[in-house]
């Protein structure tokens, strides 16, 4: 079986390919340091053959949710260090993965209060959750042609911070509707200059943030998450095959250690970007059962496959898969904010066996 064959990853050393796929927590500390809640939960789930971290900002203006961790300032980096530390300490690989929320967010959530930065003046549908209650988002300040390469400085700094506090790598968040991801969309980028319009406009503003963290850290330790054809987030892609062939065609001659796809379930397009994309490629088959994922390696769909839930509610799942063993069940209830409640209680398999002695 292919799932248990180790692989090269840019400049990592796989020891299989069942990786965890990053998923938001809201358990960091207001100021966007990680805890240590957060230095278990990530340490537990050490066997994983890569694990990519929850989405964290790299930049005050990125965050948009409550409690979400930051890489853009020492005690951030600090806190990470400790993470980073606790994973290589049990033999794991960890890598950041940078997310600017753009539009999605909510003055509320962040440290300064300020207005939401995205691509254009464009008020997404939707509500965000904030500490009074959820409330409706407002309508973002568009970023200025001066101003953008600026935001690229700040991913290529947090990717700097990332390597100081020890990550193996980086990943730019480039799917879901977030920053990254509006400045690719049809309806989020209503700009007019170099950076809106076009297809070849619209994915400039990616293809320069990868440029810049792969820059800074080295091609061979920067991947990119991508979701096409995905409406998460008030977003809308009308010509989804012209528009991600395109932006893998500029990346690609950058040699980057993995491309990262969420799979919205179009196999045509699934099938022209695993033949575009010249290393490796991360797959994340939403709601699949592990057999059909599994089947994507084993038919050279993928080189890794991620999950997010199954990894959430069995900190041993790479142990539980290879001996057949049942899975815990996630609960929903606990995914967000909390305690260690649904977030580092969930038992072992050897520690469930011992329960039930």
């Amino acid at each position: 079986m292919t799932l248990w064959e180790p692989l090269t990853v840019g400049s990592m050393q796989l020891p299989h390919r069942l990786a965890m796929a990053p998923m938001t927590r809201d358990r960091s500390r207001p100021d966007g340091v990680p805890t240590e809640l957060n230095v278990e939960y990530y340490r537990q789930r050490a066997s994983m053959a890569l694990i990519v971290t929850e989405g964290t900002q790299p930049s005050a203006d990125g965050q948009g949710y409550l409690l979400t961790p930051g890489i853009h300032t020492d005690a951030q980096v600090a806190g990470w260090r400790e993470v980073t530390d606790a994973v290589h300490d049990a033999g794991g690989r960890i890598v950041a993965q940078l997310m600017h929320t753009g539009r999605i967010a909510h003055p509320d959530n962040t440290p300064h209060g300020r207005q939401p930065v995205a691509p254009s003046a464009v008020r997404p549908a939707g509500v965000m959750f904030t500490a009074s209650g959820p409330q409706e988002m407002p309508t973002p300040r568009a970023l200025t042609t001066a101003e953008v390469p600026g935001v690229v400085q700040e991913y290529r700094h947090a990717a700097s911070a990332a390597i100081a506090a020890g990550f193996d790598g980086v990943e730019v968040h480039g799917a879901n509707g977030y920053l990254v991801h509006q400045f690719l969309s049809d309806n989020a980028n209503q700009r007019t200059d170099a950076y809106g319009g076009s297809i070849a406009h619209r994915i400039r503003f990616a293809v320069e943030v990868v440029s810049a963290v792969a820059d800074e850290i080295g091609a061979e330790r920067t991947g990119l998450r991508i979701s096409p054809s995905n409406p998460y987030n008030d977003i809308v892609e009308t010509d989804p095959h012209g528009l991600y062939s395109a932006l893998l065609a500029a990346l690609a001659p950058m040699d980057l250690a993995y491309l990262h796809l969420m799979h919205s379930g179009d196999e045509e397009l699934l099938h022209d970007l695993r033949r575009a994309w010249p290393t490796a490629l991360l797959l994340n088959r939403a709601g699949a059962d592990l057999d059909a994922r599994v089947a994507d390696l084993d038919a050279g769909r993928a080189d890794v496959i991620t999950v997010g839930a199954m990894a959430l509610a069995n900190p041993d799942l790479p142990a539980r898969v290879r001996a057949g063993a049942p899975l815990n069940a996630p609960d929903p209830g606990t995914f967000y904010g909390g305690d260690h409640r649904g977030y580092t209680d969930y038992p072992t398999l050897e520690e469930a066996t011992s329960r039930a002695r």
